[in-house]
């Protein structure tokens, strides 16, 4: 019996663990690991956007003090989401983001400010 109540605490101990580690429509996944696998291709690690690709498609200086002030949360948010033509050539992300996760790399590129 003893040996059946270890057992049971480790199957639901374990259970409770794997639960956490899924990716449900609650997780949210870390800014820091977004905008590594969404924008440092163009916008580079420092978000200068000096890389050939981000060049190229005439990425946004993420850094740029002027554009920090003058650009809203909301505009930065909806560039993710749907994409920009306008200065360059920005995919949409809205399809593989969450909106929780476009509010957390609008706080992250926030924070790039220079």
């Amino acid at each position: 019996m003893r040996i059946y109540s270890a057992a049971l605490v480790i199957l639901v101990s374990l259970s409770a663990l794997g639960a956490g580690r899924e990716y449900s429509n609650s997780y949210v996944r870390p800014a820091a690991q977004l905008y590594r696998r969404y924008c440092i291709s163009c916008h580079g690690t420092d978000g200068k956007s000096k890389t050939s690709k981000g060049k190229y498609s005439h990425a946004r200086d993420l850094t740029d003090a002027d554009w920090q002030s003058d650009v809203s949360d909301e505009r930065i948010f909806n560039s993710i989401m749907n994409g920009r033509n306008v200065r360059g050539n920005m995919p949409p992300f809205g399809q593989k983001l969450k909106e929780d996760e476009i509010n957390s790399l609008v706080t992250f590129i926030r924070g790039l400010k220079g």
